[in-house]
């Protein structure tokens, strides 16, 4: 009986959690999400970009660690969310994502990335909305990276629908988008809010709202509405 008891006790020890590790993983995204926006404000070549565009833009995709490696077969893939303006300047809660992709190719090396694709129009936040989202495969959908060795944006890129910025450090030169895919993830989001939601009802609808996530919206709204 006591076996019994025991075993029991441990079971709802274990199984108890579940939701709340769940929810934990989202939200230590969430925070490094905040690290994200902060250093690339403020460390780099390209910070007054990468602020005057997140003014304006319309919502901002961040994964705070894309990791690539390879040796002739390579692939990259992160943690992603997605947060939109609304028409007043109030920013949503975060809807979660998946980055990845492959590549074959004579290439070596390792490197994680901070990244952020500002979404300057409402094609590209409309784009990005659907279940998946392949960059660079949709030809009226206008995709610029700011990076080592490309010219600023606001210049190089003006007019892009979807603007990435990346900090990386590794042996490739640089962080290579096209081709990569956006997947939502609505396993995350309902562990998250405790409800099915999916990325257009919680970043366009604000439907779903967490209180962890004021945080990252704080942060956010130093940057202004739009003009």
């Amino acid at each position: 009986m006591q076996r019994r008891i025991a075993l029991l006790l441990l079971l709802c020890l274990f199984a108890r959690p579940l939701p709340a590790l769940a929810q934990a993983e989202q939200q230590v995204l969430i925070e490094n999400a905040i690290r994200t926006v902060e250093e690339l404000s403020t460390l780099g070549d390209n910070t007054a970009d990468f602020t005057n565009l997140l003014r304006r833009a319309r919502a901002v995709m961040l994964c705070p660690s894309v990791i690539r490696a390879g040796f002739i077969f390579a692939g990259q893939g992160g943690a992603c969310l997605l947060v939109a303006r609304d028409g007043a300047g109030s920013w949503s809660s975060p809807a979660f994502y998946g980055l990845g992709s492959g590549s074959v190719g004579f290439q070596a090396g390792a490197q994680q990335a901070q990244l952020a694709m500002l979404i300057m129009s409402p094609k590209g936040l409309d784009a990005v909305l659907n279940s998946q989202f392949t960059i660079g495969a949709d030809a009226a959908i206008a995709v610029a990276t700011v990076g080592a060795g490309i010219g600023g944006a606001t210049t190089a890129n003006a007019g892009a629908d979807i603007v990435a910025f990346a900090r990386a450090r590794g042996l490739f030169a640089g962080i290579a988008l096209e081709g990569s895919l956006l997947s939502a993830r609505p396993e995350a989001n309902r562990a998250y809010y405790g409800q099915d939601a999916s990325a257009r009802q919680i970043v366009l609808d604000m439907a779903a709202h967490n209180p962890a996530a004021d945080p990252l919206r704080v942060v956010l709204m130093r940057y202004g509405p739009r003009n």
